[in-house]
């Protein structure tokens, strides 16, 4: 996800009735991560921030799919040959990401991590991909092949060259997690920022609720929105960051499942809710369905609500 989230610390000294806020960023999961918590004082902040580090490290170590060593891995090298036990963690989050392709009629896919990458975005393409080269890097994408048993707590890719990743939940669901448990900790307030998919729970120390921005993708330094939380999570996907524009068109690095071609009509699409995990699904779905689809699939869940920006600079709220 990018990082288009700004978190605001507004007017407030950083100590209040013995408590202190504290936050510290690092890179895990191939992202930035940030975690705020407010505590009695830093050490014990640290050593709680500590804790959620750990956590976010071991979810990496569960789900990625660039380590060779994790079961995620181990399920792409078995594509087409057999299934492949994994804890009970991993298959609960593998049944909530099909359950959202079902949900999404496919504009959600964690099989597209198999995606061919024709489709550059790092400055190196001068020419459109053809129809053909287009059909074929989608061939091994298909959520419809992802067998699970869930006895065996096995996942099986039925096709050779299938792959799976988490790359669209997998920091929403460390957002989560890294909440989770510093709640279990007692830590009364603070957020966990995967990158822009981040989960708050609590106040700040003057009480108020936490101010999260929502940058504007035209316009540096402003923001379309600003969001009063407590417990709550937002997750933002968007186009603008990662495109190629041919012929006057952008296209953007958020590629539609079904077609292989990116999705349009939308820059960013902001989701908040309960779960980082979900909204995250949800933006992501959003972007590939488009404004009109997306929306019917968002007030199918009347706990979330969005904030988006289409290609020609419209923003809709629905609250």
């Amino acid at each position: 996800m990018l990082l288009s989230i700004a978190i605001c610390l507004m007017g407030l000294p950083f100590k209040l009735d013995a408590q202190v806020t504290v936050k510290r960023g690092m890179t895990l999961m191939g992202s930035r991560f940030e975690v705020t918590v407010i505590e009695r004082d830093s050490v014990w902040a640290n050593m709680y921030i500590d804790s959620a580090v750990s956590e976010i490290r071991r979810i990496e170590n569960l789900i990625s799919e660039w380590q060779p060593h994790t079961q995620v891995s181990a399920v792409n090298r078995a594509a087409g040959i057999k299934p492949v036990r994994v804890d009970r963690e991993v298959f609960a989050l593998t049944q909530r990401a099909l359950a959202f392709s079902r949900l999404s009629d496919g504009a959600f896919d964690i099989s597209i991590a198999a995606l061919d990458r024709i489709w550059r975005f790092d400055g190196s393409m001068d020419e459109l991909p053809t129809p053909e080269a287009v059909q074929r890097s989608i061939a091994h994408v298909g959520y419809q092949d992802i067998v699970l048993d869930s006895v065996a707590s096995s996942i099986y890719l039925a096709r050779s060259g299938m792959k799976i990743g988490f790359g669209s939940i997998g920091k929403g669901y460390a957002a989560d997690r890294g909440r989770d448990l510093l709640k279990r900790l007692g830590v009364q307030g603070g957020i966990v920022n995967a990158s822009g998919d981040l989960s708050t729970w609590g106040t700040q120390l003057n009480g108020q609720p936490w101010r999260v921005g929502i940058n504007n993708p035209l316009k540096a330094h402003k923001m379309i929105a600003v969001l009063q939380m407590k417990e709550e999570s937002v997750a933002t996907s968007g186009s603008y960051e990662k495109y190629v524009e041919f012929g006057g068109k952008r296209y953007a690095h958020i590629i539609n499942p079904k077609t292989g071609f990116p999705a349009s009509g939308l820059i960013s699409v902001t989701v908040y809710g309960p779960s980082a995990e979900f909204a995250n699904g949800l933006s992501t779905s959003m972007m590939v369905l488009g404004a009109r689809e997306g929306a019917k699939l968002l007030r199918r869940f009347p706990a979330y609500k969005a904030v988006w920006m289409s290609d020609g600079g419209r923003v809709r709220r629905i609250r």
